[in-house]
């Protein structure tokens, strides 16, 4: 794993990017050119290196995700299967996905999944700085947000379920979020939910939610 180091100008306002490209000769181009705007960057070639890296703290708040991942570089499998993961451990990180499959089919399952923003390579440097300041500015408006106990909440609900299915899936990302941002402090979520800490495991155990190993 390399970590390209941001100018001492940047650390006042600094964001955190994971970079996952397998191309690491493209990866060290974004890694240098992002960390030259001012972003921490940490560049991984594979899922597992990922799934380390967001396992660990601090976590990244920004992820820009090859889909084409090894060992199956030539579809999207892989890349999707870090997508769910990512998100499902860290509710609040943004993602941006590239891919040089099937765009449309890859930009729906993306968003579909939970994606922020989805990029067709090759994707220019404009167009990837753009994005990665977009979600930049969501997750510091987010922030504010949690300070004042409100949640941005990212829903795909499938319409021939129903209410019902689509106010479970809100509950358990509610929940979700709560827990992951009080850091798994069952006592820290009930007082941000304002509700017994009885009520909390009954949820957690209800959605199967627990830290990650």
């Amino acid at each position: 794993m390399t970590t390209a180091k941001p100018r001492e100008h940047a650390m006042p306002g600094l964001c955190s990017v994971l970079l996952v490209e397998d191309d690491l000769a493209l990866s060290g181009y974004l890694a240098a050119s992002l960390a030259d705007a001012g972003y921490l960057v940490q560049a991984v070639s594979h899922r597992a290196e990922a799934g380390l890296r967001l396992a660990l703290a601090p976590q990244p708040q920004l992820m820009l995700l090859d889909l084409g991942l090894p060992p199956h570089a030539s579809g999207m499998g892989e890349g999707l299967a870090l997508l769910d993961e990512a998100l499902r451990n860290s509710p609040a990180l943004k993602v941006i996905v590239l891919t040089g499959q099937d765009e449309d089919a890859a930009a729906l399952e993306a968003i579909r999944r939970g994606a922020f923003d989805f990029l067709v390579k090759p994707a220019s440097l404009a167009s990837i700085h753009g994005a990665l300041d977009r979600a930049k500015l969501f997750t510091q408006t987010e922030s504010r947000m949690t300070a004042v106990g409100e949640a941005r909440l990212h829903l795909t609900a499938r319409l021939w379920e129903g209410p019902k299915e689509a106010a479970s899936g809100a509950e358990e990302q509610l929940m979700r979020r709560t827990l992951v941002a009080a850091g798994y402090n069952v006592a820290e979520v009930a007082r941000q939910l304002g509700m017994a800490r009885e009520h909390v495991y009954y949820y957690l155990n209800k959605y199967g939610l627990r830290r990650p190993d």
